[in-house]
Parts: C-alpha cells; structure tokens; sequence
C-alpha cells in the first residue's frame, strides 16, 4: 500500500510528511554562525547546528519547550529533507496507527486514496475507497483536497492531512476539493472503513471478471478463492480490473501473478542503491490458463502495477485503458530501537522485460478512455464503461 516484518509494500495512502524544523535540517540555513568545516561529516554538522540552535531558544525564547515534540519534528525533517515523497519519519504512535491502516486494511475516517501532486504542490484524491464514506459523499478521484474543517493544506503537509481526516467514528469533517476550475464542500463522518478489494462477476460467454480495489494482507488468498468460484462456473477468458487501485503489499501482487505464469517465470525484479538486483520467480504452475486482459488507468498506483506489467511482459495478459500512475519504487519499514519507524525507499522496481515503471507507468495495449462524465468515477455503469466493454468484446473475438 513494505517492512522487513510485513513484506515489502507499496501503497499511496499518506505518503509525505510536514516538518516544523525542516529549515534546520534540511537546508541548514540560519542566521548563526557554526562550524564551516567542509570535511565536517553531515552529523557532525547537524549536531553542531542544533546545539547553536538550542543556545539561543534557551536564552530568548518566550514560549515553552516541547522536547519531545523537538526531537520528533527534527527527526521528521531530516527525512523531509530526502526529497522524496514516499519516504517518512514515524513517531510511536504514528507507526502503529500506520500498520494498522496500511497492513491490516482497517482505520476510523472517510475512507480515501491520496498522493501528494508535487508539481501542484497539492494533495490529490488517488481514488475514495469503494462503500467508505468519501465516495458516498460524493468526492471522486481526481479531487485536490485544498482545506480540511477550513484549514488550507499543501501538499508538503499530506500526513497532517491525513491525520485530520481521521477521528473518533461518527464525528463529521469537512472537506474542501477544488475539481477542475470548481471549489466544492462536503461534510464526511467518519467510519470505520474496511477495504473489501475483491469483488467477482461473470459475463455473457462464460467471461469472468474480479476486481482487486487495493492489495491489503490476506488479498492472494482471497482471490484465488474468487479466482476458484469462478472456474467451477466454467468461465473461458478473464477480466482483472486494477483501475483506481493505489497499491499496497507487494508480495500479494508477485502471488496472484503466479497464478497466471509458468512455473520460473520472472514476475519482478528489484534494484537496489548500488544496482544489486533481487528478482521474483514464479514458484508453481499455472492455475488457470485463459485469455486474460487487466484493466488500468492514471489511478493504477504501485502493486497494481506490478500485476499489470508482470502479467503483460509474460504474455499472459493484454492491458486495456490508460496509461498507469507511475510509482515503480518500494519501500521498507524499519522499527527503531525506542519504537519509532522509518518508512525509507531502498528499491526501484522493474517489469520482467525490465521496462522502468516510476515516474513512467505502464502503456496499455488498447489505450480506451472513459466518456468524460466518467473519468473520475469510481462506480461507472456498464453501458458508460467504455474500457469494460472494449475487454468484453475483444474476449468475444
């Protein structure tokens, strides 16, 4: 939606963090003079910048001092000053709460996918989440989030956002989106939203279909589940929709793709730092063996990806609709000594033709594009479905 206890996870729900001293740590501007010694390591600097820091809140400063909250902030800035926008410092409870919304698929608010837009400097809605309350009040994907209970929010400031939109269950939040040119309001309560992402049908000529809406922890073994109803029902080709789906646990996309590869067959490969490259193999045979196309679109985030891109570069499978998000980087998360967490990016991912996916995504094999009524739609109707219905009738060829 990534850890070294939880699988490597890829997931876009909040994913850059604000910091108070980012300034101090990162930029290392300020108006006192230290240590300008250039062989001086980073650390070295940074301790002898705050220490000169401290000197003078010590002796001027008119407010209280938080320590803790210091420490943590500073923390948070250093990390901030990485550039990079999956990467995050957690405090204690921060990293619990993280688990809990990120791994188990289970958290209190409005139930919606958010990244943070870096050339808007904004924060834009990814996709609500299918049932939660975002999308039953009527927020779509595409939405910038510009103000939570008349607060203005950046995109720098994701994680405070975040945090806002969550609360005690039943309580109400209101959220401001700018849609285009338009500046709409919504009033969201907050729920206890539980990701259900997959969903099954089956259409004319014994066409299945299963929609994955996120990879959360248990996600494989429910679709093969799905996957198995399905074959008793004799279908003879298969739809996978991916579309708006932001991501999540790595491992559980490399298994549903092995479901669909020979046995040996590469599913993904990793690179590291220093160009060490790890790459994940198919473990068993085939589970099924039919004509197969994945839906995708510019909200296909991540885990969906690598789905989309192992099951096209095996030919397996043939992608339908548009262009994907683009986040071809992994994450680990690292627990600290004292119970705070890292969430670092350590790897990018490549396609097993080792087709770079960040900042690229994955081209479809059939570009088809939503009427415009329904771009940023999470619920399209059949007959609107134009990327739907080209699967149906190139399944039918």
């Amino acid at each position: 939606m990534e850890e070294n206890n939880f699988s490597k996870s890829i997931f876009i729900k909040s994913i850059i963090l604000t910091a108070l001293v980012t300034a101090v740590v990162a930029s290392m501007v300020t108006i006192i003079v230290m240590n300008n010694n250039e062989s001086s390591s980073l650390l070295d600097r940074i301790t002898t910048k705050l220490a000169s820091i401290e000197q003078i809140v010590d002796k001027d400063y008119l407010g209280e001092i938080d320590e803790n909250k210091i420490f943590d902030e500073t923390m948070k800035g250093y990390v901030d000053g990485l550039d990079d926008e999956y990467s995050q410092y957690f405090t204690k409870e921060e990293l619990e709460e993280y688990k809990t919304d990120n791994i188990e698929g289970q958290f209190v608010g409005i139930g919606v996918y958010i990244v943070q837009d870096t050339e808007k400097n904004a924060i834009r809605v990814l996709a609500p989440i299918k049932g939660a309350p975002a999308e039953t009040a009527g927020i779509l994907a595409g939405d910038y989030i510009i103000q939570i209970d008349g607060v203005p929010y950046t995109g720098e400031q994701i994680t405070e956002a975040t945090n806002k939109m969550k609360g005690q269950e039943g309580t109400t939040v209101k959220i401001q989106v700018l849609r285009g040119e338009e500046t709409l309001d919504f009033e969201v309560e907050r729920k206890n939203v539980r990701v259900n992402p997959i969903e099954s049908n089956v259409y004319d000529n014994n066409i299945g279909y299963i929609k994955i809406s996120s990879f959360d922890q248990g996600c494989s073994t429910e679709f093969t589940t799905k996957l198995q109803e399905l074959k008793k029902q004799n279908i003879q080709s298969l739809i996978i929709d991916l579309r708006n789906n932001g991501g999540g646990i790595v491992d559980e996309a490399t298994a549903i793709a092995d479901l669909f590869t020979d046995k040996g067959s590469t599913l993904l490969i990793t690179k590291d730092k220093d160009g060490n490259e790890d790459i994940t193999y198919a473990e068993s045979e085939k589970s099924i063996d039919v004509p197969i196309i994945v839906l995708t679109n510019e909200n296909t985030a991540s885990a969906s990806e690598i789905l989309a891109g192992a099951l096209k570069d095996n030919n397996v499978a043939r992608i339908v609709g548009t262009t994907t998000f683009g986040k071809g980087v992994i994450q680990e998360l690292l627990t600290m000594k004292d119970g705070t967490g890292l969430k670092l990016t350590t790897n990018e991912y490549y396609t097993p033709n080792r087709s770079k996916i960040n900042k690229v995504g994955i081209e479809p094999d059939e570009n088809v594009e939503l009427p415009a009524d329904y771009k940023n739609a999470l619920t399209v109707p059949q007959e609107q479905d134009t990327q739907l219905n080209k699967a149906i009738e190139l399944l039918k060829e």
